[in-house]
């Protein structure tokens, strides 16, 4: 590198894997794991960056997996061992000392596997972790000297050991002979049902879908299990970690050769006497989730029961929906999957989302959705919803407002799983926890939504949307609030201040929010008579060149928008759209306002009557506002946004004296 470019030392594509480990103790060369070019496993290998020059330094000795990880000394930077994670985990040392102490935590700790931590800079002392699949974890200071345990603390200390069951892996055959690596959990004393040890059973496929489950302690597991169910979480093609070619046979088979792989892994439960194939279920999220509904829709009568969890049903507007932060990663999903914005693409797109196969769907379903999910955004669960609402056939819904891809909040985990058991229950005949906490029951309560509610609002064509007329002027003034992000059960806190300013022909409207990590300056520019947007420019993030066609006016949008919306015709009822423009998806994107009704809100700076203004966004994405405007001075008074991008976070400001 120098001061003005970058110069590639070593390259891979998108199918490929090349990353750095750690530099040689030499200070030249560098450790990288990669399986480029013919390689099928992930390999360790040294670089010399000013040759070019790579070294093979090792593979998985029993060539069926991918490197895991290194270990190196914390005293010299020497190389001490590898970890190969297969059906446990192997490793392979290159240091004796190093070997002959870790050999004797394995002896210490039978039956689990040893994760050293971190360690002492001259390497005497190893903070470790003992886990497995049914002791979750226990840490404890090593001292290499004096072969000395000292206890620290146990992950999950309250949960009884003694009621885990274990996990063991399994391998079969796919429809194409493909075998596929799994495990499989089974109840612990519960006497089998029927003849043999037929039990109902649960398919967990894991999400990603470029990941893969591991042997050990698995919460999601260990509680069906304990609620009778056999449960099988298979590493289907496309999952990592078992080579370039397992991986890229994943390769364009959503909802076909990755499902197959499903579909046999319930045949081999069937096969081996450990499933009976009138009690069996599938869960997952994310693709797992996909998978679910794939399940149902590609082979509505292998499941009897689904639980899809912010799972997407249309691969469409899965893809249409990513933001351009995740730029990089569009192009790996169009790669493994397909361009969408070719005639192939979109066919092949279309045929494998299980919104278009809805009508074969006749499996009991429950989707749960986060409302603010960035990724697979709500539309993506109420689509499918409304499908089966539609044609009559019941389906259960869950949506947790304040959550986003996947649950976060114990209370919203609580009530998805009190639901979750007894659904189950209701179509597999497992057991389940009758009753809860007030507050988890009340919560789940909230959380419950009646299909026949469910409403998707009809896509606006941009081009049609005007520009909402104003009946009231902006105010020159500086106007102060006091605001906090809340996110992850953290509050931080911030200050934000607007200031308008009438400049003749136009109003100039600097809003600067002050934050931790520095100050934020959004600056607009604003026609006098419309208050629609004449220009913008956001500083703080770094500079990001915008090419788009607006395809129109844009309104309500940068700094001030707020107070733009306060000199619309408010009243009880009242609605309109406009046009916003995304800057993270660098596109237009359609606003709906709607009044919800009058509130007398109190902020720091008084007790104000004002109007409760709601903004979504029109197509219905994550996007989430509510404004109060003082009904006398038409000034927002507070402020709650949903800031999807961040993982459902919200900014709530409210205004100062």
């Amino acid at each position: 590198m120098d001061a003005d470019s970058f110069t590639p030392i070593y390259t891979c594509n998108v199918f490929e894997t090349c990353d750095p480990v750690q530099f040689h103790r030499d200070a030249q060369r560098v450790y990288i794991q990669t399986n480029k070019g013919g390689l099928d496993l992930t390999t360790l290998a040294l670089l010399d960056p000013a040759t070019g020059k790579l070294e093979t330094v090792e593979s998985d000795p029993l060539h069926r997996v991918d490197l895991g990880s290194a270990w190196f000394s914390e005293a010299t930077d020497e190389l001490v061992g590898t970890l190969y994670s297969d059906d446990r985990e192997r490793r392979y040392f290159k240091d004796q000392a190093f070997e002959a102490d870790y050999r004797w935590l394995e002896k210490k700790f039978s039956g689990r596997e040893i994760s050293v931590v971190s360690s002492t800079s001259d390497d005497q002392q190893w903070l470790i972790s003992a886990h497995g699949d049914v002791e979750p974890g226990e840490t404890y200071l090593f001292n290499r000297d004096s072969q000395a345990l000292a206890f620290q603390y146990k992950v999950r200390e309250k949960l009884p050991r003694e009621s885990l069951a274990p996990m063991q892996a399994v391998r079969y055959k796919s429809s194409d002979g493909l075998e596929i690596p799994g495990y499989l959990t089974l109840p612990k004393g519960l006497p089998a049902k029927g003849d043999a040890k037929a039990l109902p059973a649960l398919l967990v496929p894991h999400g990603g879908p470029w990941v893969r489950d591991e042997w050990g302690y698995n919460a999601l597991a260990q509680f069906f299990a304990n609620r009778g169910y056999a449960v099988l979480m298979p590493n289907f093609r496309g999952s990592t970690g078992y080579g370039k070619k397992f991986l890229n046979s994943g390769n364009g088979e959503w909802g076909t050769k990755m499902q197959d792989d499903l579909t046999w892994g319930v045949k081999y439960l069937v096969a081996e006497g450990i499933a009976d194939p009138k009690r069996i279920g599938i869960l997952g999220g994310s693709y797992g989730g996909y998978a679910t509904l794939a399940g149902v829709a590609f082979t509505p009568d292998l499941y009897c029961a689904a639980v899809d969890i912010v799972g997407p049903s249309n691969l469409l507007t899965l893809l249409a929906a990513i933001p351009p932060y995740w730029e990089a990663g569009r192009k790996i999903m169009y790669a493994r999957m397909a361009d969408p914005d070719t005639p192939a693409g979109k066919k092949w797109m279309e045929e494998r989302s299980p919104l278009h196969s809805a009508a074969k769907i006749k499996t009991p379903l429950m989707v749960v959705q986060g409302a603010n999910d960035p990724r697979v955004n709500r539309r993506e669960a109420e689509q499918i919803v409304i499908a089966l609402r539609d044609r009559g056939f019941p389906v259960e819904y869950l949506c947790a407002p304040d959550e986003g891809h996947g649950f976060a909040r114990p209370v919203n985990n609580l009530a998805m799983f009190m639901a979750v058991e007894k659904f189950l229950a209701a179509h597999l005949d497992g057991r389940y926890q009758e009753g809860g906490t007030p507050e988890v029951t009340a919560r789940l309560k909230e959380i419950t939504v009646d299909p026949k509610t469910v409403v998707i609002s009809k896509k606006l064509d941009a081009a049609a949307v005007g520009v909402p007329k104003v009946t009231a002027d902006l105010k020159p003034g500086t106007y102060k609030y006091e605001a906090k992000l809340a996110m992850g059960g953290q509050q931080m806190a911030l200050k934000l201040s607007t200031t308008i300013q009438d400049g003749g022909g136009a109003w100039t409207v600097v809003e600067n929010v002050d934050t931790p990590m520095g100050a934020m300056l959004d600056t607009t520019i604003l026609s006098k008579d419309s208050l629609t947007l004449k220009k913008r420019a956001v500083e703080g993030g770094g500079d990001k060149p915008i090419s788009a066609d607006l395809d129109g006016t844009t309104f309500a949008d940068g700094a001030g928008s707020s107070f733009v919306i306060g000199c619309l015709p408010l009243a009880e009822g009242y609605t309109t759209a406009f046009r916003n423009f995304d800057l993270q998806r660098q596109k237009v994107k359609l606003m709906q306002l709607g009044v919800a009704g009058s509130e007398s809100v109190t902020v720091p700076a008084g007790t104000f009557d004002a109007f409760k203004v709601e903004l979504s966004s029109a197509d219905g994405g994550p996007d989430k506002s509510t404004v109060w405007i003082a009904k006398d001075s038409r000034t927002p008074v507070k402020i709650s946004t949903v800031l999807a991008e961040m993982g459902g976070a919200v900014l709530t400001a409210e205004l100062l004296p």
